[in-house]
């Protein structure tokens, strides 16, 4: 079933761009770094389709800045991105039990490694359980 929902309606949000205090390194953890998120958010968008009315879907705002990645990724100080990942996608799947299953990815684009890359990170994908919408499958 957890494959079902991937092939439905999503919201996605792509690039959002931060400044947090993230890593194991005491560099990052004092000056911080740029991240780079995207998130998305499956759930059924077919009413907000015919009624275009703002209360029939999750608004975009309320997952990135108002309430959740902002919030997050500017927080409070976490050694791994999987686990600032982890919150993200946590707070979503608690805070709109509407979204069936959310994925979340961190990215960040300059990393003290040797040699060219574009940017290192993680992607998680997290699925709402079934039957108890106060607590996502996480």
């Amino acid at each position: 079933m957890e494959h079902e929902i991937i092939n439905k309606d999503k919201l996605i949000l792509r690039g959002l761009l931060f400044h947090g205090f993230h890593g194991v390194k005491q560099e990052e953890k004092k000056l911080g770094q740029k991240f780079l998120v995207d998130v998305d958010a499956w759930l059924d968008l077919s009413k907000a389709g015919e009624s275009d009315d703002i209360s029939d879907t999750v608004s975009y705002a309320a997952i990135y800045r108002c309430r959740i990645a902002k919030k997050i990724v500017e927080g409070p100080s976490r050694d791994l991105l999987e686990s600032v990942a982890h919150l993200i996608a946590k707070n979503v799947l608690v805070d709109f039990p509407q979204i069936s299953a959310v994925r979340v990815k961190i990215a960040k684009p300059h990393v003290a490694v040797p040699g060219t890359i574009d940017h290192l990170g993680v992607e998680i994908t997290r699925f709402q359980k079934q039957g108890n919408s106060s607590h996502s499958g996480v």
